[in-house]
């Protein structure tokens, strides 16, 4: 019995030492420290696996990013002018329309001398002459058709100047205290001209304004800012707020 069991107990030694030995069997080593990724440098690095940087590789060249163009919205055009047509004193000579008032003088003609106001009609009413058009002409134009008017039969070698005395009216209607017809003054703005009409009501839109004029017979329209030039014979709207 005894040799039974020593000879047991060899089979399983035997056994035991083959299964180490079989082929095929083998034991892996870990890397050494050295193979191992360093470890990342930052929180981020260690939160979102980025690792540290690595080094470019051979023949790389690192090019600058190219420049994206950037469209920047042209301004629109500031007009030169907001309306056509001069306004006494500026850089083009006044043109006379119904409702102006005028100083015609004619030299060693005293009867001649005198003011006249140009009617609806656009014209002046003289004594020798009778109706001389003077809507659309400058004191210039028409003191040269007056001339050319007395100088057939009437007067050897007239002179004749003219200036405006007063200057047709102008009108303002819509949101301001005392809408109506009143005197122009030079260099009056829309501004000027609400002041004129007793300011603005409580429902005035207090930002622009239309204003009407007419031109060689052609009425134009336009809203144009407080500070536009305000001209004779100009029809001046201030419009109601919506809000």
């Amino acid at each position: 019995m005894r040799l039974c069991r020593l000879f047991a107990l060899f089979l399983i030694a035997a056994a035991v030492a083959g299964c180490a030995g079989l082929p095929g069997s083998q034991v892996v080593a870990a890397p050494p420290e050295a193979a191992m990724p360093p470890p990342p440098a930052d929180l981020d690095g260690f939160m979102y696996g980025r690792g540290a940087a690595q080094p470019a590789p051979a023949g790389y060249v690192a090019r600058e990013p190219e420049a994206v163009p950037i469209r920047v919205a042209a301004l629109p055009p500031v007009p030169a002018t907001l309306l056509p047509g001069p306004a006494p004193g500026g850089d083009e000579p006044y043109t006379l329309d119904s409702g102006d008032r005028l100083r015609v003088v004619v030299f060693g003609q005293e009867g001649l001398t005198s003011t006249y106001i140009v009617d609806a009609t656009g014209k002046i009413s003289m004594p020798l002459i009778g109706s001389v058009s003077a809507r659309g002409c400058t004191t210039t134009q028409l003191a040269r058709a007056i001339s050319d008017k007395l100088r057939n039969g009437y007067v050897r070698e007239p002179h004749v100047a003219i200036e405006v005395e007063s200057y047709r009216p102008f009108f303002i209607l819509g949101e301001v205290i005392a809408p109506g017809l009143y005197p122009y003054v030079p260099n009056m703005t829309v501004e000027t001209a609400v002041a004129i009409a007793g300011g603005f009501t409580p429902r005035a839109y207090r930002y622009d304004a239309e204003v009407s004029r007419s031109q060689s017979g052609v009425t134009a329209r336009q809203k144009v800012p407080l500070i536009a030039p305000v001209r004779p014979g100009d029809t001046i709207t201030v419009n109601e707020r919506w809000f």
